[in-house]
């Protein structure tokens, strides 16, 4: 099982430069160990169950709630019993037919 989650959090009440907050999430994710990858407007990251994605994204809130009175946050999954290696295998099925996809 895999479960592919996208995600985007950061606080609205602290003007428009989001840079130092949103890097304390990607520096959690990244010391997770799961699967992400960063991309402009969220963060995509794989983890074997439900429970394991959700996770990251409550602790993600964690982080952000003490320094914010207002946190947005939008998310959307995927998960398949059957497979694992989503976001590489998405993007690797896209570019089998056209060619490379992120240069």
């Amino acid at each position: 099982m895999a479960a592919i989650l996208n995600f985007a959090i950061f606080p609205m009440d602290k003007g428009s430069n989001l840079g130092d907050y949103v890097s304390k999430v990607i520096q959690h994710i990244r010391e997770s160990g799961l699967d992400y990858q960063l991309t402009p407007m969220g963060t995509i990251i794989e983890a074997p169950t439900v429970g394991e994605a959700l996770k990251v994204v409550e602790e993600a809130y964690e982080i952000l709630e003490p320094i914010s009175d207002r946190i947005y946050c939008v998310m959307n999954m995927d998960v398949k019993k059957d497979k694992s290696g989503l976001i590489k295998g998405k993007i690797a099925s896209i570019e089998e037919r056209i060619g490379e996809v992120n240069k």
